[in-house]
């Protein structure tokens, strides 16, 4: 049994005490600080308003460094998935040793499958966000106080983690997989239905779809189709890369062909007017050629490898169970719903209810719903967004001092580091953005939005399906970045270049 000295405890208890007297706030004031109180106007440059934030606030500089602290652990969550994995198998070869009630061995036994499950937690990438909140609360009490603390997280958005658990939930059932794979397989027949055919055919139709069926639906269908049609055929590890790079970009900016799908576009479409068809001639047929560029350049570079597939088309599994129509027409119907009433979580919490009701009176047609991947993307999501309102104070400021071009490269960098939805929500809270700026801005966020996994809401979701065909260590985030850089460039230069 673990021990907690009592005089570390009484330690904890007295600094939890005493450090909100000592870091005193004003009653009542806000929390995070306003942007519009700082009185950093266009008179300073950005490194002067930051440390003059800074100074105001020290607060600032602590929440920015845990969430810095929680990125980089994202990009250690493989390291530490295979150092679960070493005290696993040590446990495993413990059991298998006759104790004869040998204390000693008990105990190792059981460090190694403590220290083998508290290391699988740090490693999974959804939980990421959501263990560095405990530091963060922390940090909100101890600084600002418990009543900042319980203001700041009762009044959290979380209408977005709500609806993409929704979202991927329903997308993931066997009708809507069954629609979406014979909406696939018409493009992917073109070729031969080969294995090749329908990496070309998930990789192009895939992400273009999730203009109509939202981005975490069309990732959750496309990489569970990869898996069936293309990953086990246990291509190489540089071809696994360079599609899941192509995957996670092509999702991203394939919602752009409409201004309901992909979350970047949603945070500002209503307050800057941008209806379908703006979308559309602005971003929806430039990335439709992003994409079309960059599957074709991978397509030759992987060619004599993909061809070499071909042999093996007839271990391809035979499609999804069939599924009645008018069962198909009610799943794309339900995903209709949740669409148009994602700004109400209330409702989309109570369609989803309707459509478990609907699931088990059509078992027959049905899978068991898996909700664990979409309930760790939204924990995930969630913990993204109770971080992402305390960086406000320096994303404003260096947003503004960019120019045009500057802005589009600055925006696909912030992007690989923050949730591309985030940067494109604080920049609407920018006044007097330009046209271009705003163009800038949303075309950078979904560019790169394939850098990471933390870049684009539903990248989370594609990493948990398809991380068991990466080995032990899973998806390395370093290797993921390499790979999606060929199709952020791509994507870059179409929005830059195309007219």
């Amino acid at each position: 049994m673990l021990r907690f000295p009592a005089w570390l405890a009484g330690v904890l208890l007295a600094f939890l005490f005493l450090a909100p007297r000592a870091f005193a706030v004003e009653e009542g004031a806000a929390f995070p600080t306003p942007l519009e109180t700082y009185n950093d106007g266009s008179g300073f440059d950005v490194w002067a308003k930051l440390a003059g934030r800074i100074a105001k606030d020290p607060f600032n500089l602590v929440a920015t460094a845990i969430f810095l602290a929680a990125i980089v652990h994202t990009f250690l969550a493989a390291r530490f998935r295979m150092i679960s994995h070493r005290f696993e198998h040590e446990y495993v070869a413990l059991c298998r040793r006759v104790d004869n009630g040998d204390a000693s061995v008990i105990a190792q036994r059981d460090k190694k499958r403590f220290l083998s499950v508290v290391f699988h937690f740090l490693g999974e990438v959804e939980a990421v966000f959501g263990i560095w909140l405990i530091p963060l609360a922390a940090a909100i009490v101890l600084m600002k106080g418990p009543a900042a603390a319980k203001t700041y997280f009762n009044g959290v958005n979380f209408t977005e983690p709500i609806f993409v658990v929704v979202v991927m939930a329903i997308a993931g059932s066997r009708p809507v997989l069954f629609f979406s794979e014979k909406c696939l397989e018409k493009f992917a027949r073109l070729g031969g239905a080969t294995p090749a055919a329908w990496w070309l055919a998930i990789l192009t139709a895939g992400p273009l779809l999730g203009s109509f069926v939202t981005e975490p639906a069309a990732m959750t269908i496309c990489a569970l189709l990869l898996v069936t049609k293309f990953f086990k055929f246990q291509p190489s590890m540089t071809l696994r890369y360079a599609t899941i790079g192509l995957l996670f970009v092509n999702i991203s900016v394939g919602g752009t062909l409409t201004h309901f799908a992909a979350p970047p576009v949603v945070m500002v479409a209503g307050k800057w007017g941008w209806d379908l068809p703006f979308m559309f001639m602005q971003f929806g047929w430039k990335a439709a050629l992003g994409i079309a560029i960059s599957n074709a350049v991978v397509f030759s570079v992987f060619r004599t490898e993909l061809l070499s597939l071909r042999g093996a088309t007839e271990a391809i599994p035979a499609r999804s169970p069939g599924v009645p129509s008018w069962v198909v027409g009610v799943h794309l119907a339900f995903i209709a719903f949740v669409v148009s009433t994602s700004h109400y979580a209330a409702v989309v919490v109570l369609i989803f209810m309707l459509f478990l009701a609907f699931v088990m009176a059509t078992e027959h047609s049905q899978d068991q719903i898996n909700l664990k991947p979409p309930v760790l993307v939204g924990f995930f999501l969630a913990g993204l967004v109770i971080h992402g309102g305390c960086q406000q104070w320096w994303i404003e400021p260096v947003l503004r001092s960019m120019g045009t071009v500057p802005l589009l490269f600055g925006s696909t960098a912030l992007t690989a580091f923050n949730d591309n939805a985030a940067i494109t929500y604080l920049a609407s809270l920018v006044p007097g953005f330009s046209p271009e700026c705003k163009f800038a801005v949303v075309a950078g966020a979904v560019a790169g939005g394939g850098l990471t996994v933390i870049a684009n809401a539903p990248n989370p979701a594609g990493q948990s399906i398809l991380q068991g065909h990466f080995g032990d260590e899973g998806v390395n985030a370093f290797k993921l970045f390499l790979a999606a850089l060929f199709p952020t460039a791509v994507m870059i230069l179409a929005f830059l270049f195309l007219p």
